[in-house]
């Protein structure tokens, strides 16, 4: 007799009022597994988790564990039945200890009183799997977010779930720590242990997973083993159209755009060794290499975050290198960073007010007061312009998506009315949904007459975006790609070669 799956669902629904999160959802994991499930904002992954975990309880449906039918009313229910999740909102306490945060309402006592040694005693397996070598006496705030992310799994882990579902857990680790992370999980895997992994990392949900369920408006779409699958097939299941279809066509210049420039000049710092090159209003300009080549140094410099040691720049308004970033908005300059959480925004701080620190920092003419009705009437706009998905302009920013988060950040910077924009890997940590929506807003940055410099992670994107492609190796500009040369295997071979394949190279010798 087939064993039966560790964990089944069958037709599970959710409505919130009128909206539906889950219509019709079905999975199926196998034991000693890491099955993905994948999904644009609103497909019902999360609400899925949500009821595994007891967090949520769903209108209609079934769930069976080891074959047989179980009600999980309560996230303690969840527990006794070995099922643990870490949320992607980390919901720990940051001035208590690590001790502290490890064991929430169940520490050990001896004696009738908590032990801290044997608190100690019971996570040590845990965190040298994770390798994590930190104070856990001393205060949970000392550690950095990427430490408190493997705390949160640490957590987790010491009650020995058997199923362990992760809802994003690797949104603000690095590459390092994000390898250690697999690492670890392989190793549970080994172990027995049985993993749903939620993530809209597509590259990284085909290194890890055995299986993928893809699921698109609340209802599962597909499931099969991750080998018998393709990224573009995955993507077409989410978004239910060819991956090509995520880029939208380029754009007719508005009317009476004023054709500027921004030239660069031998600029160097950091570890940018070398860049020269122009870009043109309405061209979108994309910047591509390894990490540490000097592609974010680049964009460091050109908002006056990073001091140039050599070179110079001229702008469209006619002056230099900015000094700082003040003076950089204050010119019509603007900067989409990587990192919007720790960079872009001010998560604890409604929308409302994100999108007016920046126009109201950059000001340096008209009334000096703060005026809470223009406040919210350019927060209402952008809202509106971008269709931020947001209870209201006062919601905090850290109680949207990470797609809402970051049209936030860019609406922000849209206020300034900027002619340069500055974008670096814009799309990370977003679903491919608020992808193909960020995509257009680049679009019409560009037929409105901006200069946009466009760095990013993903190949596809600066292939499927960008007029022409600026590769960096090793701090150097090597390359100016444009037209054919628009090409995968050329853009990857540059990237990692610092020079054109052969075949190409030859063909330009020989026209």
């Amino acid at each position: 007799m087939a064993t039966p799956p560790l964990i089944e669902v069958r037709h599970l629904a959710k409505h919130y009022g009128g909206v539906v999160a889950m219509a019709d959802m079905n999975l199926s994991v196998a034991a000693g597994t890491i099955h993905a499930v994948v999904g644009e904002n609103g497909a019902g992954k999360s609400t899925l988790m949500k009821v595994l975990a007891g967090a949520v309880k769903p209108d209609s449906g079934e769930i069976l564990l080891d074959g047989q039918p179980i009600t999980i009313t309560t996230p303690n229910v969840a527990r006794q039945h070995g099922i643990g999740i870490v949320y992607q909102e980390l919901s720990l306490f940051p001035e208590r200890s690590v001790l502290a945060n490890l064991f929430v309402n169940a520490e050990p006592t001896r004696g009738g009183f908590i032990s801290l040694t044997a608190m100690e005693d019971q996570c040590r397996d845990v965190l040298d799997q994770l390798g994590l070598h930190v104070d856990l006496r001393g205060p949970l705030s000392r550690l950095s977010i990427g430490e408190q992310q493997l705390i949160e799994l640490s957590r987790v882990l010491i009650e020995k779930p058997r199923l362990l579902i992760l809802d994003e857990p690797n949104s603000a680790l690095n590459r390092a720590e994000t390898e250690r992370l697999f690492m670890v999980l392989e190793g549970l895997r080994a172990q027995g242990i049985t993993i749903l992994y939620v993530s809209h990392r597509l590259e990284e949900v085909f290194t890890i997973s055995d299986a993928i369920t893809i699921t698109r408006n609340g209802s599962d779409t597909r499931t099969a083993r991750t080998a018998e699958l393709t990224i573009p097939e995955v993507i077409e299941g989410m978004i239910g159209q060819r991956r090509e279809a995520m880029f939208p066509p380029a754009l007719p210049r508005k009317e009476g755009v004023v054709d500027r420039q921004l030239v660069v000049n031998g600029a160097a710092g950091g570890a940018l060794r070398e860049a020269s090159f122009s870009a043109r209003s309405g061209e979108i300009v994309g910047l591509a290499g390894l990490e540490g080549s000097g592609v974010s140094d680049l964009l460091e410099i050109l908002f006056g975050l990073r001091q140039a040691k050599t070179g110079s720049a001229t702008y469209p308004d006619g002056i230099g290198l900015p000094h700082s970033p003040t003076q950089a908005a204050r010119r019509g300059i603007c900067m989409v960073p990587a990192d919007r959480r720790k960079n872009g925004l001010m998560l604890d701080k409604s929308i409302l007010f994100n999108i007016s620190n920046v126009v109201v920092g950059a000001r340096n003419d008209g009334p000096l007061t703060y005026l809470p009705a223009k406040a919210m009437e350019r927060a209402q706009r952008q809202i509106e312009a971008l269709r931020i998905k947001a209870a209201s302009a006062l919601a905090p920013a850290n109680s949207l998506s990470g797609g809402n988060q970051q049209k936030v950040v860019i609406g922000k910077w849209l206020e300034i009315g900027p002619e340069v924009f500055l974008l670096d890997d814009p799309t990370r940590g977003v679903d491919v949904g608020a992808k193909r929506e960020i995509y257009g807003l680049i679009r019409r940055m560009g037929a409105a007459g901006g200069i946009v410099l466009f760095s990013s992670t993903e190949l596809p994107e600066l292939i499927g975006l960008c007029d022409r492609i600026l590769v960096i190796y090793q701090g150097r500009l090597v390359a100016d790609l444009s037209g054919a040369a628009l090409d995968s295997r050329i853009v990857l071979h540059v990237v990692n070669t610092g020079k054109l394949p052969q075949d190409i190279s030859a063909a330009k010798a020989n026209p």
